[in-house]
C-alpha cells in the first residue's frame, strides 16, 4: 500500500510517501519520499508560533513539499491525466475556499505531473493550531478528489505513539509490544499519560492542568534570554552545567510529585524560575545552572508519574513520544531508572528525527486507521479540530 501523508499541525510542513507491506501492526514500512519545511526561523523573532503566520507558511510550502517527496520517491505521475474537468475544478475551489492561494499552485502541479497512483492519503486533523490544520486537511481533501484516492484523518498524538516504536530496519517493529502499555506524550502543547490496552485503544489517565512541559521550556528559556524554541537551548546549557559541575542555583519545586494522581502542573515551576531570576544580572554560569536545575525538576516529575502509572496498571511497556522526548538527559534518566525500578519493562523513545512533528508518523497512524478511510467525495466530513483528544 502506498500512503501519502500530510502534516501541518503547527510549524512544520511535511509530506511523505510511505510503502506499507502487510497489515498493521505486522507491517514493514519503506520510506520512499520525505519532505519537511520548518518554520522555526520565521517564528523565532516572536518567541513562539503565531497561528495565522503558520498558516501562511503552510500555504506557501505545501505544494513544493509534495513535489519534493514525490520526486524523491521516483514515482511518476500519469501524464495522460493532466486535464481537470470543469466540474472537478469547481469542487476543488469549494474545498480550498479557506486557502484560495493554493488553487493556482495545485492546478499548475497537476498540469505538470498529472495524477498519481496512491492507495491512501493520511492527514493530521488534530490536535494543533486550527488555521494550520485546515491547510493540510483541505489540501488532502483536494488531492483525494483530484486523484480519486481514499482519505483518512488521523490524530497527531497517535502518530507520536507509533513513531516511537518505528524502526525501518526491523521487520518485527510492533510484535514485541506487550499490553497494557503506558504512553507518555510530551510536547509544546501536550503533557499526558495514556493507557493503551491494545493498538487503537486509548484512555487518558493523566494530563497537565496548566502549561505543557514543552511550553514551560519555552517560557523559561525566554526568561533566561534564550531564543525560541526553548527546549534545545535549555538542554544545551543544562548539559554544560552537569559536565562542568556548576553549583546549584536554586531548589526548584517538583509540582504534584506526590499528589496521589497522574496529573501534572508546570506553572508553579515556571513561576519559581521567574522569582529566582527577577532583578538579577545572570552570568552564563548562572543561566546554565538554572537550566539544569529546571530540567532536573521536570525530569523528576515526569519520571515519578510514569513509574506510578506503570505500577498502577501493571504495564510492561512505556512509550515516550513528542518533541520533548528528544531531550537526552530525560532519556538517560528514564532508561537508568527503569532498569532499577522496573527491570522487566521496555522503554521506547523515537529516533531523533521522528521526535518532532513529521509526516512519517502520520503515515503510520494512517495505515493503522486505513479501514476507516473515506471515499474522495466523502471527505467533506473531515474537519480540523485543534483540541482533538486521543482518548
Amino acid at each position: 500500500m502506498l500512503i501519502l501523508s500530510i502534516e501541518t499541525s503547527c510549524d512544520e510542513t511535511a509530506v511523505s510517501l510511505i510503502e506499507a507491506h502487510g497489515d498493521f501492526p505486522q507491517a514493514k514500512y519503506d520510506i520512499l519520499g520525505n519532505a519537511l519545511w520548518s518554520q522555526i526561523d520565521v517564528h523565532r523573532e516572536y518567541g513562539g508560533v503565531f497561528p495565522m503566520l503558520a498558516k501562511r507558511e503552510h500555504v506557501a510550502t505545501i505544494v513544493p513539499m509534495l513535489e519534493k517527496a514525490l520526486t524523491e520517491s521516483g514515482l511518476e505521475g500519469r501524464e495522460n491525466d493532466r486535464i481537470i474537468s470543469e466540474l472537478i475544478k469547481q469542487e476543488l475551489q469549494t474545498i480550498l475556499y479557506r486557502e484560495p492561494e493554493l488553487i493556482d499552485s495545485l492546478f499548475a502541479f497537476h498540469k505538470k505531473y498529472g495524477s498519481y497512483d496512491i492507495d491512501l492519503i493520511a492527514v493530521t486533523s488534530g490536535p494543533g493550531l486550527e488555521p494550520a490544520l485546515w491547510v493540510g486537511v483541505n489540501f488532502a481533501r483536494a488531492l483525494a478528489l483530484l486523484w480519486n484516492v481514499p482519505i483518512v484523518p488521523v490524530n497527531h498524538m497517535e502518530g507520536h505513539v507509533l513513531s516511537s516504536v518505528f524502526d525501518i530496519e526491523r521487520d518485527d517493529m510492533l510484535s514485541d509490544i506487550a499490553f497494557p502499555t503506558i504512553s507518555l506524550l510530551i510536547s509544546g502543547g501536550h503533557t499526558e499519560l495514556i493507557l493503551m490496552k491494545n493498538w487503537g485503544q486509548y484512555e487518558k489517565i493523566g494530563q497537565t492542568r496548566d502549561d505543557a512541559v514543552g511550553e514551560a521550556y519555552d517560557k523559561v528559556a525566554r526568561m533566561l534570554g534564550l531564543q525560541y524554541p526553548g527546549g534545545p537551548e535549555i538542554a544545551k546549557r543544562a548539559e554544560k552545567a552537569r559536565k562542568e559541575k556548576f553549583p546549584k542555583f536554586a531548589d526548584f519545586p517538583t509540582p504534584m510529585l506526590n499528589s496521589g494522581d497522574l496529573d501534572f502542573s508546570f506553572s508553579g515551576l515556571k513561576t519559581a524560575v521567574r522569582y529566582a531570576v527577577q532583578e538579577k544580572t545572570l552570568s552564563e554560569i548562572d543561566v546554565a545552572a538554572i537550566a539544569r536545575d529546571f530540567e532536573d525538576a521536570v525530569t523528576t516529575v515526569l519520571l515519578k508519574k510514569s513509574i506510578t502509572a506503570m505500577e498502577k496498571h501493571g504495564a510492561e511497556t512505556l512509550i515516550v513520544g513528542g518533541g520533548v522526548s528528544a531531550n537526552q538527559h530525560l532519556r538517560r534518566m528514564f532508561e537508568a531508572a527503569f532498569l532499577t525500578a522496573l527491570p522487566h519493562t521496555t522503554v521506547y523513545f523515537p529516533q531523533p528525527r521522528l521526535s518532532t512533528d513529521n509526516s512519517i508518523m502520520i503515515a503510520l497512524a494512517g495505515h493503522a486507521r486505513a479501514a476507516s478511510a473515506l471515499a474522495p467525495r466523502g471527505s467533506d466530513v473531515i474537519r480540523a479540530d485543534g483540541n482533538k483528544s486521543l482518548s
